[in-house]
């Protein structure tokens, strides 16, 4: 075997060992990828979201919070479509009607978002900015002064 085979191999040896590594890498963070969708992306189905964990956000609409001990029942809107969404846990404090949310869950089976995770904004100034574009796209976007 001659020294020029013998690096060729070391070279394709070593290119396979890093496109091995860089499978598996992705193939693990596959697993860990949460995406953001609106309720008006939900509503028409434009995702698979059967069994996925995904981020829904958008603005907790007036009048639709209640509270069963530790169950929290809510709607939430973009302004054109509204999402259903049951939490079980402590809300943020900042959390009430009219705010910005981004949830972290699974859709259920009767339609509602099951959400695991719930975080509200943190100041007058702040909403998030997956909420933030989500209502600009819907045209219910509104500036602060």
């Amino acid at each position: 075997m001659t020294l020029k085979r013998r690096r060729l191999y070391f070279v394709v040896l070593g290119l396979l060992a890093v496109g091995a590594a860089a499978a598996l890498v992705l193939t693990a963070l596959r697993q860990d990828i949460v995406f953001f969708f609106s309720p008006t992306e939900i509503v028409e189905a434009k995702v698979p979201t059967e069994g996925r964990r995904i981020r829904l956000g958008g603005l907790v609409e007036q009048g639709s919070v209640i509270k069963e001990g530790a169950t929290v029942r809510f709607r939430i809107t973009d302004g054109a479509n509204v999402v259903p969404v049951v939490f079980t846990g402590l809300l943020p404090d900042l959390f009430r009607e009219g705010q910005g949310v981004v949830t972290e869950g699974k859709m259920g089976r009767d339609g509602a978002f099951l959400a695991a995770e719930v975080l509200a904004k943190h100041d007058e100034n702040y909403m998030p900015k997956e909420v933030a574009d989500s209502l600009k796209k819907s045209g219910h976007w509104q500036e602060s002064k």
